[in-house]
């Protein structure tokens, strides 16, 4: 277990991998009411894929994904949309902090590989949030800043031209094979990490080592345990 290179960076998804993704219950508390308990777990699930297909088409701004796959999963589960609703789950994305021990494992590791951000966050969001992380990030790649969201493969193609490297000078660390994994695999991207947080089913035929706890991060990095 852990990587026979030293890595130039290990890269981050952050939302659902270092930072809680806390939509589902952001948008049950916006929507109150009027999401009935009857259709809220459909309503959660399609919108959840909507965002994604929100993601594919041309950049737009995260809003916007957050606020048209909003609308297109009340429609389906047949609920009013209301813009002001969508804005509200919008502006709260920057509240959110980390899972437990991510900070501690972060700063561990920074010690030993420089640290970089790649988040289909947009600018502002990104800058914010990494900041809850209170961990040393060398890069902070956005959307925004790309253009593309992942699992787009031009949002690694950015990455890799931003940061000078070749695909097998990474680390990249990830709990979703669907936005990430997939597409790191594509591009050549040997040495991965799947912090499986049980958002996604386990593809481990994408060649990532797989691991529950993020205390265990910096063990496959060759540092020893605190």
């Amino acid at each position: 277990m852990g990587f026979d290179i030293k890595p130039k960076f290990a890269t981050f998804d952050m939302n659902g991998t270092l930072i809680k993704f806390s939509i589902n219950d952001t948008m049950r508390e916006v929507l109150g009411d009027r999401l009935p308990a009857e259709v809220a777990d459909e309503f959660l699930r399609i919108c959840k894929a909507y965002r994604i297909d929100e993601c594919t088409g041309a950049y737009q701004p995260f809003h916007q994904v957050v606020a048209r796959s909003m609308e297109r999963a009340l429609h389906k589960v047949g609920l009013e949309y209301r813009e002001d609703e969508a804005r509200a789950v919008y502006d709260r994305i920057p509240t959110w902090g980390p899972y437990p021990g991510v900070t501690e494992a972060l700063n561990r590791l920074a010690e030993e590989v420089p640290l970089v951000i790649i988040t289909n966050s947009d600018t502002a969001h990104a800058v914010r949030l990494a900041e809850n992380l209170k961990a040393p990030f060398e890069v902070v790649i956005s959307a925004e800043e790309m253009g593309v969201y992942k699992p787009r493969l031009r949002a690694f193609e950015y990455m890799f031209d931003k940061l000078g490297v070749t695909p097998d000078e990474l680390v990249h660390v990830s709990a979703s094979p669907m936005y990430d994994h997939r597409s790191a695999a594509i591009m050549g991207i040997k040495n991965k990490v799947y912090m499986d947080r049980g958002w996604e089913h386990d593809e481990h035929w994408l060649g990532y080592e797989r691991i529950t706890d993020i205390a265990d991060l910096p063990v496959l990095f060759g540092l020893p345990r605190p």
